[in-house]
């Protein structure tokens, strides 16, 4: 699997110290056709995963820097179907995110910013190595990144955004590894680059593009490598709205290309972020 940080529209903006935000999330994707090495495989995979993401957030002043932290745990459920069917389901708590961001650059009245984030991805979720699906990868994953965001038009700016994740070894890889004893699963960095417009179109309403290209996650088992290369690229439409209740966010995407691994061809994600 391959796994990257998508931002929301001003998501790289530096927030207003000693605030408290709790995020409820929902996500729904799905992948079908099987790629390797750009060649689409025979059968008809479907792989449909619903989760609910509980996001704490606590922004501070670190110094003279805005500063970030927040918590995350997800809890979903993966569906095989299709030539997938005879695949076990799965269901339970996601891997728990520690995450951290602080703003070396920060204009507010020329709009222009420039955030760093550090992410840690800890293996607390429900795996098991007879599943070839898992709503936990039963391994450490950590991730710096890089993003900027500046003023195009009086409405509209510009975002750019790189992350690398790195990942820890997966000693207890069966199922997913077509393996009937456990084996070692090993991961090279993935590298994602994330770029596009958010246009503000008033006080309540913003909307945004993202277009991303990932690149890097080959896999080796058992020290032999495995040829996939990661080499996706993808969209990603958000909209958001800020109203008394709080700050409404939709987003859709899809993969455009593949190099490796099952394409998704569907990623909705609904949000609501409150202040207490």
């Amino acid at each position: 699997m391959t796994w990257a940080v998508d931002l929301q529209p001003n998501d790289i903006v530096a927030p207003l110290p000693n605030k408290n935000y709790v995020t409820v999330s929902y996500l729904n994707t799905g992948n079908s056709t099987l790629y390797k090495n750009g060649a689409a495989q025979a059968g008809n995979p479907v792989i449909d995963t619903q989760s609910a993401i509980f996001r704490g957030t606590r922004t501070y002043d670190l110094g003279s820097l805005p500063a970030v932290s927040f918590i995350q745990m997800p809890y979903g459920s993966i569906q095989p179907a299709g030539s997938l069917a005879s695949q076990a389901s799965a269901t339970g708590v996601g891997d728990l995110t520690i995450a951290t961001a602080i703003w070396p650059y920060h204009n507010r009245a020329t709009r222009t910013y420039l955030g760093l984030a550090g992410y840690l991805i800890s293996p607390t979720g429900s795996y098991s190595s007879q599943r070839a699906f898992n709503v936990s990868e039963n391994r450490f994953r950590t991730d710096l990144q890089m993003g900027f965001q500046t003023p195009i038009t009086s409405s509209i700016d510009g975002m750019i955004a790189v992350d690398t994740m790195w990942f820890g070894g997966n000693s207890q890889c069966a199922a997913t590894c077509n393996s009937l004893t456990n084996v070692s699963l090993n991961q090279k960095p993935l590298t994602t680059t994330q770029l596009g417009p958010i246009y503000r179109i008033n006080e309540i309403f913003t909307v945004g593009a993202s277009y991303f290209y990932v690149a890097g996650g080959a896999t080796s088992i058992n020290n032999n490598y495995m040829n996939n290369v990661a080499n996706t690229q993808r969209f990603l439409l958000s909209g958001q709205a800020h109203t008394p209740i709080g700050r409404f966010s939709l987003q859709y995407g899809r993969d455009t290309e593949i190099k490796n691994g099952f394409v998704q061809n569907r990623l909705l994600a609904i949000r609501l972020m409150k202040e207490f």
